[in-house]
């Protein structure tokens, strides 16, 4: 239970900041997964705010320190950031200030960039995150190579015992049409087989890993070889920063539906962070990159073909079945 109350950033007509207290129901105290330490570090932070030059964005200021509950004991956090929308009209100007254009045309140059696959000036925005999450996720995550990671140590702590256990509608059988994908929810007794199997068997690995552990004067196993034991869907945690082209980069394809669901609601918790972060610049990206569709040669004609009445078939559209398969997805 959490023993000190969250601070929340308030800003003031103006722009001016103050640091106001939250108190969490009692219900919502038990379920925050931020530990007394990690609590005590944003109380500290909180209390030790300064005056700064640099641009805020209003939007990110509500999130700093907040942590955003995602799965059963993971988190997402920001902890800095830095630029705004007018960062990115800037860089791409090469301008001082605000310059003399119009918000509306800050948004039409956004647009623009976005539109036309420029990267630069998006890269002027960053953010650094704090995340916990499964192992398991953090080993997709940590595909995405375009950022900067500090990951929580298992040679030098000892890992708390948390594990994530879907929820039974997560629970699915493989898929018989993609093979990284899932099919069918169990049901029944299989679904209830499966969860015991997941709870018996990360209690009885962290169990021996325990037991294993050098602890109370007694020699034992070392940290760094004890944790070979654990098992994938235990929580580790760790800091995460990148720019903002590479972080849409990330989002577009772990917060599609098509994304497997454990890291995809981690992107869409950090989507909706950038969203009043840089309003312009993600309305741009949820239309040209989020809603849009990219096309080969062989779809565009196919497209032309079938504007001037023409019926086109798999065989005759020079695609292959999955190209095909997709594009009737989108076109019919």
């Amino acid at each position: 239970m959490l023993k000190m109350p969250l601070y929340l950033a308030v800003l003031r007509p103006g722009g001016a900041k103050y640091w106001g207290t939250v108190r969490f129901p009692e219900e919502e105290r038990k379920t925050m997964p931020l530990s007394d330490d990690q609590l005590a570090d944003i109380t500290a932070a909180r209390e030790n705010a300064q005056p700064t030059l640099r641009a805020v964005a209003p939007g990110m200021e509500q999130h700093l320190y907040t942590a955003q509950p995602v799965l059963d004991h993971g988190f997402v956090r920001v902890i800095d950031y830095m630029g705004d929308d007018s960062a990115i009209v800037q860089a791409a100007r090469v301008s001082y200030g605000a310059g003399t254009k119009h918000v509306q045309s800050d948004e039409g140059l956004i647009r623009y960039l976005m539109r036309h696959w420029h990267s630069t000036p998006f890269e002027m925005c960053e953010i650094k995150l704090h995340v916990k999450l499964p192992v398991f996720v953090a080993r997709q995550w940590i595909r995405h190579r375009t950022a900067n990671v500090n990951e929580y140590s298992a040679r030098y702590s000892i890992l708390d015992r948390e594990f994530y256990i879907p929820a039974p509608e997560q629970l699915a059988a493989q898929s018989t049409v993609n093979n990284q994908g899932r099919g069918e929810v169990l049901q029944g007794e299989e679904a209830a087989r499966v969860l015991e199997l997941l709870k018996t068997d990360a209690g009885r690995a962290y169990d021996h890993y325990q037991s294993m552990l050098s602890q109370d004067g007694q020699q034992g196993l070392a940290r760094e070889l004890a944790r070979m034991n654990l098992p994938a869907n235990i929580y580790t945690q760790w800091y995460w920063k990148t720019d903002l082209h590479n972080l849409f980069h990330f989002l577009r394809l772990r917060a599609d539906s098509h994304a497997q669901y454990e890291i995809r609601v981690y992107a869409e918790a950090i989507a909706e962070m950038v969203k009043d972060w840089v309003p312009a610049a993600y309305g741009a990206f949820e239309d040209y990159r989020m809603g849009g569709v990219q096309l080969s040669g062989k779809g565009v004609e196919v497209l032309k073909r079938r504007l001037a009445g023409e019926a086109v078939t798999q065989e005759s559209s020079g695609m292959s079945k999955g190209e095909w398969r997709e594009f009737v997805e989108v076109f019919g």
